[in-house]
């Protein structure tokens, strides 16, 4: 159960309060990411279940969402976290367009709108 204090504010509200901007959209981006990658029929080495199928319509509006918070946050975050959002994101795009059985043109996948065309 939270408490409130006197000001208003829950334990939870105080809680993430304390948390840098940085590192929330740091995570809300490792989860488009990880979201993007299964949906991409990336899976970890070691699974013995196996990849679940790709889902490509689903990797898109994912990667979209991705490319969109990171093109936003990214002036803001300074070079030391924008970069490897800005890596995983470019090898999201790239394994999207290997997935894909009909590529999309250079500019034309998800998120290059935002980013610009992503090239091999």
């Amino acid at each position: 159960m939270s408490t409130e204090d006197p000001n208003g504010y829950t334990d939870a509200a105080r809680d993430i309060a304390e948390v840098p901007a940085a590192e929330v959209v740091s995570a809300a981006a490792l989860h488009l990411m990880s979201a993007a990658a299964v949906q991409c029929g990336l899976s970890v080495p070691d699974d013995p279940g196996g990849a679940p199928p790709a889902d490509l319509a689903e990797a898109r509006i994912l990667i979209d969402a991705l490319a969109g918070l990171v093109t936003a946050a990214a002036p803001h975050l300074g070079h030391h976290h924008a970069a490897p959002l800005r890596d995983g994101l470019r090898s999201l795009q790239l394994a999207f367009r290997e997935a894909s059985p009909y590529p999309d043109q250079p500019g034309d996948g998800p998120g290059e709108k935002l980013t610009g065309p992503v090239y091999r």
